[in-house]
């Protein structure tokens, strides 16, 4: 998979074991598998119902979006305070993906002139305090550990952590 990294850089698919996926969300009712997750966290979202989003102005989880036009937001997301997305070249949000408190999700960067959409897959989980940078994609199951930076795809059920972020298992 390629990604924001640049040219020269060589992005190795990491296998993930077993135990590090999650259990897959059953579709047709909505349940987390228990042996994830116990009754009060999946009751948790029951009543969830989709943000009221007004652009450069904080939700009421206190999370921003800068061009909410281009933010394409799943069904049961859960983001943390804090957080900052900017999606003025798009980023997309799946069903069941959970950001923590104080992230920041790019598709665009200042510094090195970056652009490109992010998009997070369903169920993907992005730990505190971690950045995700423009052209980036997250895939389904994958585990982002707090305070990484993002800058290349992240393949399916993998665990990264660190700056830049690299696989663990």
């Amino acid at each position: 998979m390629g990604g924001g990294a640049g040219k020269g850089t060589s992005e190795k698919q990491i296998a993930p074991q077993a135990s590090q996926i999650p259990a897959p969300l059953n579709r047709e009712d909505d349940q987390r598998d228990p042996r994830n997750l116990g009754t009060a966290a999946a009751d948790r979202f029951a009543d969830w119902q989709y943000p009221v989003i007004e652009d450069g102005k904080p939700t009421k989880y206190n999370w921003v979006v800068q061009h909410k036009d281009n933010l394409r937001l799943g069904y049961k997301t859960d983001i943390g305070a804090f957080t900052y997305i900017n999606a003025k070249y798009g980023v997309t949000i799946e069903d069941h993906v959970q950001i923590g408190s104080h992230c920041a999700v790019y598709s665009v960067s200042t510094i090195d002139n970056k652009t490109g959409p992010v998009v997070l897959k369903r169920n993907c989980r992005i730990g505190t305090h971690s950045t995700i940078m423009p052209g980036v994609t997250v895939g389904e199951n994958a585990v982002v550990g707090g305070h990484s930076f993002v800058n290349r795809n992240v393949g399916e059920g993998a665990v990264v952590v660190g700056v830049p972020a690299k696989g663990r298992w």
